[in-house]
């Protein structure tokens, strides 16, 4: 493949029967660049034209770039799950709106417009939300490609409140451990100690787990329907350390290759599965239904209520961004009152090394103190 880096931007450049086509691929990274090039590839061998000149229309639909977008740059660019979730949004919910409307003229207006349909049809603020991100994303690309000369609309995003988190307690923690039996137990476990997605757990690999440093990378998460290994949430690696009890745990039974957690018939559990194991685990121990979710916030809302700062859970959850690790930090009010109280010199802490050594007023008070008495004596 041929792709190149000009002036901050990745492009494809190949010959395909003497005729050379160059072009800016809409992912601006190097592996975005080659899945464009294999794309474009792909529509010369089955003789589709891939002339974006041809789609320079001021007529031109949202409807009909949608279509191009969508395989253009939605296909080699996104996870299977994300394509389906994007050719849901369009289908049922931005085509009907906005389909038969020139793409290029689709201002902030229409798009308030649609804002407000959406709460008198009462979707939820965050689902507004995700189908304004596909909305604006296929924008942005269309403005792109089309070498529109206006600015692209602004969206002005929904407010939503973050959302409440269910999380267990350390005592509920250790009467579903104490119902739990084989894999289902191991799961649950590692849930709660590594804080790791359900889909994560059904990917993880005996190859990702390093014994030396006590470790486990994750590099996967198992998709249903493609029936395959996909790249975690947000594409990013993340290594957790492990603690005693699921180090142990998982050497007991350790193998060079294969899945950590699978059925008898030697592949991943299915999320049916997966839930019904969690649903019926609840009912043994007596207590309201939970989801594996529930276990990933019970391991960071643990971390925050410990004094753990935010920043170290982000990076232990795989979080984007450290907004979304701000829901735990109401589970923290010793930390919040700690940083309150930093405030008032009588209570202030002297630090050496990050260790308290004692309250700085109260012995700055005291040598002042004794610096009198010995002055009063010599008097």
């Amino acid at each position: 493949m041929t792709v190149r880096m000009i002036k901050n931007s990745w492009w494809v450049d190949f010959t395909v029967n003497s005729t050379r086509y160059r072009k800016r691929s809409p992912e601006n990274t190097k592996a975005g660049a080659q899945a464009y090039e294999a794309t474009l590839r792909q529509k010369l061998a089955r003789g589709d034209s891939i002339d974006i000149g041809a789609l320079r229309s001021k007529d031109l639909t949202f409807a009909e770039f949608a279509v191009k977008w969508f395989e253009d740059y939605v296909r080699p660019n996104n996870k299977y799950s994300e394509q389906l979730s994007k050719k849901y949004i369009l289908s049922s919910s931005l085509l009907p709106f906005f389909g038969r409307k020139p793409v290029g003229q689709i201002k902030g207006h229409d798009i308030e417009r649609y804002k407000a349909q959406q709460v008198r049809q009462g979707y939820t603020n965050k689902t507004i939300t995700n189908r304004l991100t596909v909305l604006n994303k296929c924008l942005l690309t269309a403005y792109e490609w089309l070498e529109l000369e206006e600015a692209p609309p602004k969206i002005k995003w929904p407010k939503r409140a973050l959302p409440e988190i269910d999380y267990l307690s350390p005592e509920e923690c250790e009467s579903l451990l104490s119902q739990a039996n084989g894999l289902v137990r191991e799961l649950v476990l590692t849930a709660l100690r590594t804080g790791m997605r359900q889909g994560e757990l059904r990917g993880l690999q005996w190859s990702s787990l390093d014994w030396l440093t006590r470790t486990v990378a994750v590099r996967h998460s198992y998709d249903d329907r493609g029936k395959t290994l996909v790249t975690p949430k947000n594409n990013r690696t993340r290594h957790i350390p492990l603690d005693i009890d699921v180090y142990t745990m998982l050497y007991r039974r350790k193998k060079d290759t294969g899945y950590v957690f699978r059925g008898s018939e030697g592949r991943p559990f299915t999320n049916y599965r997966m839930h019904y194991a969690i649903r019926k685990l609840c009912r043994k121990v007596g207590f309201r239904t939970i989801g594996w979710h529930t276990l990933r916030h019970t391991f960071a809302s643990h971390l925050a209520m410990r004094g753990v700062p935010l920043p170290a859970i982000k990076e232990l959850m795989g979080h984007s961004t450290i907004t979304t690790t701000m829901r735990y930090a109401h589970v923290a009010p010793s930390t919040l009152r700690t940083a309150i109280e930093m405030l008032n010199p009588k209570t202030m802490m002297a630090t050496d090394s990050g260790q308290p050594v004692g309250n700085r007023w109260q012995e700055v008070q005291r040598s002042v103190a004794r610096q009198k008495n010995a002055a009063a004596e010599y008097a």
